[in-house]
């Protein structure tokens, strides 16, 4: 049990918890949302903290209130971003604590926390809650309210690093920028990593341990979509300096005075410290006043100034080489799940969900093809009341689109199988075209009202089953009328028989099915399949 912490054991838990930051980084620089120039989260805290340890390891004695002058100092001088920056707010915060103590108890660490969480919220002008912001402040709330019983350093660490994971996986609710990019915070995580650091050493464990949240980093569509929608950037400056060796007129209130005239003329601003040190961050369209203010009040070190509209133009360019990565690509119109599966497992890009009862529009077709990573987008509409929209859908994009005019799902599916992505644009699509002739496209639905068409009287309710021109069947029994049109669309040169059973009809009942046809026609392989697709109860294609 471990009740207390010494300067020595303080020491060489920031050093646990750095090094621990520096085997995530990149893991945390992967859950960042915005391609923007402080998007590098992992790297901007590990940066921070580093130059914290190196100040930490010029102090020769290890009492704390040395140890935590260092820390808070070092992290102050080495912050870099926004997540940087509140990273040093948090330990500045939380040092001004430990240096008054002897010895650190549970209660101090509470305290501390509690004054880190407190002192960063302050620093950011517009503090947003699903940030490392809301991951501090519960981790604090729950530690103070821990100390109030619990002594043992171990066991009080882990609850609050069990809060930590808990508040965590909330993160994407609160933002939804978040939820949409599917990834915790990076700060967040960044943040909990630190205080992870602190805790092994405590335990005793090796630092050989990586973290993997249940949300995922954006796939390359995902950034390539975010990127393509990122609207024009008000503030083109991302602007970052210290102020050093202040003025003997400079005042307090200057800094808070600067702070003012940075939110005149900017965003994302962050000015912090004291008359020995400022740190400054805005992101502005006029850096010369930025850096025109704070010559007002002293010297400036560590200046840099990014052009966040010319990354911002780089990183369009990379995702726009990425997108055309590849010549061909496909997309697919399907009614099913089931389909889906099939048209995915021939791979087709992307599945547009619709069929005959949901027609999908020219742009929701465009749509599709711009998330395609190729430049030539082949389309399968898959239904006949589909091919003009696909048609007009080049209108809607940049994309060179190929329309073959599939009727069915049937035809799609034997298109999609001669694609072959070394052949060429005109290769490929007299293959497609050609593949559609040999297939014969059936399906079998219901009569929705009482009727005479194609010689039949159809009562509502009746099944029928179709081709593509007329009604060749019709029953009281979904098997019994899928076995007639089957019988009246077969010919001599049929040689496979496929059934795509829809979600009104079960697998038991399909392999019923395949069985009897296979017995029937024993010189054709009959197989099934679940298109799990609405209103039709089998969709049937003769080959």
């Amino acid at each position: 049990m471990q009740k207390t912490i010494s300067g020595a054991t303080f020491k060489k838990m920031v050093l646990a918890g750095v090094s621990l930051l520096e085997q995530n980084k990149e893991y945390i620089d992967s859950l960042n949302v915005f391609p923007v120039p402080d998007g590098d989260t992992g790297t901007n805290m590990f940066l921070t903290m580093k130059s914290a340890v190196g100040e930490i390891n010029k102090c020769t004695g290890t009492d704390l209130t040395s140890l935590s002058d260092a820390f808070a100092k070092g992290a102050l001088r080495g912050a870099r971003g926004n997540s940087g920056v509140i990273t040093s707010q948090i330990f500045k915060g939380f040092c001004s604590v430990t240096k008054n103590c002897k010895e650190i108890s549970t209660k101090d660490f509470a305290k501390a926390m509690q004054e880190g969480a407190g002192i960063a919220y302050k620093a950011v002008t517009k503090p947003k809650e699903g940030t490392i912001l809301t991951v501090i402040r519960v981790m604090a709330e729950n530690a103070v309210s821990l100390a109030k019983k619990q002594d043992d350093f171990e066991v009080f660490l882990k609850k609050v690093l069990e809060t930590g994971e808990e508040i965590l996986k909330q993160t994407p609710e609160m933002l939804p920028v978040l939820k949409k990019a599917g990834v915790v915070d990076s700060g967040g995580r960044g943040i909990l990593v630190i205080f992870t650091g602190f805790y092994r050493f405590l335990m005793g464990e090796e630092l050989e341990y990586t973290f993997e949240d249940e949300t995922k980093p954006q796939t390359v569509d995902d950034v390539i979509a975010d990127i393509n929608n990122l609207g024009d950037i008000e503030y083109g400056y991302c602007t970052e300096y210290m102020i050093i060796n202040m003025f003997k007129k400079t005042t307090e209130v200057d800094i808070t005075k600067l702070r003012e005239k940075l939110m005149e003329i900017g965003d994302s601003v962050i000015c912090i410290g004291d008359l020995s040190l400022v740190k400054v961050h805005v992101h502005t369209n006029e850096p010369n006043k930025a850096l025109g203010y704070a010559l007002e009040l002293g010297e400036l070190y560590n200046l840099k100034i990014e052009n966040m509209r010319e990354q911002n133009r780089e990183l369009k360019k990379k995702a726009q080489a990425v997108e055309e990565s590849k010549e061909l690509g496909m997309i697919a119109v399907a009614p099913g799940e089931g389909l889906s599966q099939i048209f995915k497992e021939l791979t087709v890009d992307e599945i547009i969900v619709g069929g005959q009862t949901m027609n999908p529009s020219a742009e929701d077709i465009a749509t599709a093809a711009d998330k395609v990573p190729a430049r030539n987008v082949f389309v399968f509409p898959n239904n006949k009341n589909i091919v003009l929209a696909a048609q007009q859908a080049n209108d809607v994009t940049n994309k060179n689109l190929i329309i073959i005019p599939t009727k069915s799902v049937p035809e799609g599916i034997s298109a999609a199988i001669t694609f072959n992505p070394d052949a060429s644009v005109e290769e490929n699509e007299a293959a497609m075209l050609e593949a559609t002739k040999s297939v014969r496209s059936g399906s079998v639905t219901y009569a929705v009202r009482d009727t005479h068409v194609d010689g039949f009287d159809l009562t509502k309710g009746e099944i029928i089953g179709l081709d593509d021109k007329a009604i060749l069947a019709k029953g009281n029994l979904v098997s019994e009328t899928t076995e007639k049109l089957i019988e009246a669309m077969f010919d001599d040169s049929v040689m496979n028989i496929t059934l795509f059973y829809g979600e009104d009809i079960r697998e038991d009942e399909a392999n019923a099915l395949q069985e009897k046809l296979a017995a029937k026609y024993p010189d054709c392989e009959v197989t099934v399949a679940n298109g799990g697709q609405p209103v039709y109860y089998y969709l049937v294609s003769l080959e």
